[in-house]
């Protein structure tokens, strides 16, 4: 009989994924009407319990308030399951008929679920309700500091859970927590996936166990008041937020940033609220207290009230005093008070202009808060914008306090206690998590066009070359009909077609050039009636060529660096189209060609293939 804590709880872990797994193989098979009754049936006893549950969570771990903490179990309970109501995740869950394609969800197996000591309840009601609701089974591994809220919570919804017809061990959740436990879970070869929640550390564990693995990063959350917000609202707004479970939510607000234009409106606002404005002596009291040396939070001042944290580091304020403020003039470890505090405690910034403020808000999401979370509170659209463009943060909310807005109670992101904050900070989504991170998508896909159909490979054209008459056909709507028209009229068109790139035409042998920019390429006379006699003769004789004598053409690049003298009987051609390339071909020659030889981009690229043009000079 095993004795050791250590050993008893990491044998505890692999038991319960194990028979979360022989669960799972039962629960794969169920439809999405008896998934969804489970969930619905799971919800209900949470908001039935989630007063008791509240309490019972501020009583064992000291953090937070109970009315705080029953909202959010009621967000869990509540606000998720009517937001995950009609959403398909099991079986068939989306057709594109005109796509031919249909979408098929496939739960991930067992979810290890990692819990925080902050919000032990409503993360547990979360992750139990998002992780059936994908159609997986979960077990659970609560922080020793809240194993018996969690533990408690876990065994309400899983009654609930086996009244509605879910399978036994479909849920399950480690009663004697360790960190060897946590790694047996997160490493075990039935784990699907973990969804972790917590510290640093535990986070990099989960990435590091070989296992996909959804965690999150801290939040140190800056908030822009802008000269166009309705600052009254918006001063309200953060109070509520910062105080909001006294600051134990990641995404609560961690800073005021306003131009300093509106530093007596912003200070009467807060004062109005409460607020306490702390002295330099009581500041740096505070930056002692709340971050020890190595920079982590002070984990007993974690959740504390404001008169609770003030009276720690050794000054008194009122009763009633919902946060502290402490104004700044910098960010960095130089500035222990940037940082995030889970406490309700405020900094204050004043800047000279709104690109000052922009700058002081990347500055302390760089400080240990990035692809969180951030606010501004504003009228002005463009600006808005502008600040979203900027913030290296995944959750940017508008004139909404921070906590509630980035969990999706005043906005409209998806509900959730689980705040992806991509691949800046390390994590594999920036995503809100949902059920829908929960599962893998299997596509049915039918076939619709044939390879060459998808696969056609265009004619590289080149800017120093001119296209073929054939070509030109597709420019001209008189080549279009070139069967049908005389030779003078084709000749005509092929002269346009030149011309509209660039080539002038010189004039007959008895009249003098034209006075042409410099840079205008000459073409010689007779050229164009030589392209149109060789084209028709092609298209007469397939394979066939006919070499006609031609004036000097208009400059071209060579086809070849090598020059190859050509037989003293051999004629030089001026003009290649692919059709003389494949003629070519079929005879097993070459072609001569000058240095001003025009040759067409379909021509160059057949003749490059089988080595047929030669440079040869006049």
């Amino acid at each position: 009989m095993l004795h050791d804590k250590d050993l008893v709880s990491v044998q505890e872990a692999r038991t319960k994924v194990e028979k979360a797994y022989a669960a799972f193989q039962k629960f794969r098979s169920f439809t999405q009407e008896q998934v969804d009754a489970i969930v619905e049936r799971m919800a209900a006893a949470g908001r039935a319990q989630a007063r008791r549950l509240a309490e019972l969570a501020v009583e064992e771990t000291g953090y937070g308030n109970a009315k705080d903490k029953l909202a959010k179990n009621l967000l869990c309970a509540d606000f998720l399951p009517r937001r995950m109501r009609g959403l398909k995740t099991v079986g068939i869950i989306r057709e594109l008929p005109d796509e031919r394609v249909v979408e098929i969800g496939v739960p991930v197996g067992v979810v290890a679920a990692i819990l925080p000591t902050t919000n032990p309840t409503s993360t547990a009601i979360f992750k139990i309700l998002i992780s059936l609701k994908a159609g997986n089974a979960i077990v659970l591994s609560p922080h020793p500091n809240a194993r018996r809220c969690t533990c408690e919570t876990t065994e309400v919804l899983y009654r609930a859970a086996l009244e509605a017809g879910a399978p036994e061990d479909i849920i399950g959740c480690v009663t004697s927590p360790t960190l060897e436990a946590t790694h047996a879970l997160m490493r075990h070869e039935r784990t699907g996936v973990i969804l972790s929640t917590g510290g640093h550390g535990i986070v990099k564990a989960a990435y590091s166990s070989g296992k996909p693995a959804f965690g999150v990063g801290p939040g140190n959350v800056p908030v822009l008041i802008e000269r166009s917000a309705d600052i009254p609202d918006a001063v309200q707004k953060v109070i509520e937020g910062k105080s909001f479970d006294f600051g134990t939510v990641c995404s609560s607000e961690q800073a005021i940033v306003a131009e300093e234009t509106q530093r007596e409106r912003i200070v009467a606002e807060l004062k109005a609220r409460r607020a306490f404005f702390c002295n330099a002596q009581q500041k740096d009291a505070l930056a002692k207290l709340l971050l020890t040396p190595n920079g982590t939070v002070n984990p007993k001042c974690v959740g504390q009230p404001a008169p609770k944290i003030a009276q720690m580091a050794g000054f008194e304020v009122p009763p009633d005093t919902p946060v502290l403020v402490v104004e700044l003039n910098g960010v960095g470890k130089e500035h222990p008070l940037s940082a995030e505090k889970l406490s309700p405690v405020l900094a204050l910034y004043f800047v000279k202009d709104f690109s000052a403020g922009v700058e002081i808000c990347r500055s302390l999401l760089r400080f240990g808060g990035l692809g969180h979370t951030c606010v501004i509170h504003c009228r002005d659209d463009a600006k808005i914008r502008h600040y979203a463009l900027e913030m290296p943060a995944f959750r940017v909310l508008v004139n909404t306090s921070a906590p509630q807005g980035s969990t999706g109670i005043t906005t409209n992101v998806f509900p959730s206690m689980t705040l992806g904050c991509g691949a800046i900070a390390g994590n594999i989504t920036s995503d809100n998590i949902g059920p829908l991170n929960l599962i893998n998508v299997k596509r049915l896909a039918y076939a619709v066009r044939k390879p060459e159909e998808a696969l056609a490979i265009p004619n590289v054209q080149t800017p120093t070359t001119v296209s073929s008459p054939s070509s030109a056909a597709s420019a001209s709507p008189e080549l279009a009909t070139s069967q049908s028209l005389d030779r003078g009229t084709l000749v005509s068109a092929v002269e346009r077609y030149l011309n509209a790139r660039g080539f002038v035409f010189g004039a007959t042998p008895q009249e003098p050039l034209p006075t042409v920019p410099m840079t205008a390429p000459v073409a010689q006379p007779g050229l164009a009636a030589g392209v149109v006699d060789r084209f028709l003769s092609s298209r007469r004789a397939p394979g066939s060529q006919v070499q006609a004598p031609s004036p000097e053409p208009a400059q071209c690049p060579p086809a070849s660096t090598n020059p190859e003298p050509p037989a003293a009987n051999i004629a030089l051609v001026d003009f290649v189209c692919e059709a003389d390339v494949r003629a070519a071909i079929d005879a097993g020659r070459k072609i001569y060609i000058g240095p001003k030889a025009i040759i067409t981009p379909s021509a160059r690229e057949l003749a490059d293939r089988f080595d047929i043009l030669v440079l040869a000079q006049r």
